[in-house]
């Protein structure tokens, strides 16, 4: 299925929203979505006239992560691996190049925000969100590993949260990854976050354009989001697992409505 405009962009005087358009897969990351993602951040980095990135999803969801329909295809297990390796690194740059921007970055967030659609949770500078909104780490039930958004969790939440939302693979309510440190702002509705969004926005612009991005550069000056060879190794990790039988059979059985085989045995 060719899919055109994955990724809305509008422009509204300093204000470029982002939205996630795949509402048919809950907004999950597609070759092509992460492409034209990749090309609009590459875009916002060099333009200073923009001071805001607002970043939302199509259709009542965020972003359910990575299209398992990718991670599944029928290859050779050498293509698979080097592929998946390559991708996960890029998956990775992607969510230091958000947090790198110069524009202050504020993630909108409606229904589910799973999987690598946390990256764009924990990489944006705020998050808001609907009561509605649902966040998980579920890869260990897919026979995967959640590699690159580790280290962004473990920044958000801290060690402790960050384990158990990635180990135990449960869904958490807004509320209670408000609690976490997940998230920012829990708003009773769609129309109230958008209000809420609106509200930061003027927040923000209240601030000088020059001053901001050296707040962000300065907050990014304490210390990297995980250690220098971390993204590599996870990389190799998460390609390792995806080309697993436990990946083959925990993405079947997803796919298929069912338990995995290591529940049954």
């Amino acid at each position: 299925m060719t899919e055109e405009n994955p990724v809305l962009v509008t422009r509204d005087g300093p204000v470029v929203r982002a939205v996630l358009n795949r509402p048919h897969r809950r907004n999950a990351m597609s070759q092509a979505l992460v492409e034209a993602l990749d090309r609009l951040l590459a875009e916002l980095k060099a333009d200073t006239s923009i001071r805001v990135l607002v970043i939302s999803g199509a259709g009542g969801h965020f972003c359910a992560g990575l299209d398992l329909t990718e991670v599944g295809a029928v290859e050779s297990p050498e293509d698979k691996l080097a592929r998946q390796q390559a991708r996960n690194q890029k998956t990775g740059a992607r969510f230091a190049a958000i947090a790198e921007l110069p524009q202050v970055v504020i993630a909108a967030v409606q229904g589910a925000a799973y999987a690598g659609g946390l990256g764009f949770v924990t990489s944006a500078d705020i998050c808001l969100a609907s009561a509605d909104a649902r966040f998980s780490a579920p890869e260990v039930r897919r026979g995967l590993v959640p590699a690159q958004i580790l280290p962004w969790l473990v920044r958000r939440m801290g060690r402790s949260e960050a384990a158990r939302l990635c180990l135990q693979g449960h869904v958490m309510e807004a509320e209670e990854a408000a609690r976490t440190g997940l998230i920012h702002q829990v708003l009773p509705d769609a129309a109230a976050l958008e209000a809420a969004v609106q509200a930061t926005i003027a927040d923000i612009l209240q601030g000088a354009p020059g001053a901001l991005a050296e707040t962000k550069a300065l907050l990014a000056a304490l210390g990297p989001v995980s250690p220098p060879a971390y993204a590599e190794a996870g990389a190799q990790s998460f390609a390792r697992r995806a080309a697993s039988p436990e990946a083959e059979e925990g993405i079947a059985s997803f796919k298929q409505r069912r338990k995995p085989s290591w529940m049954l045995s």
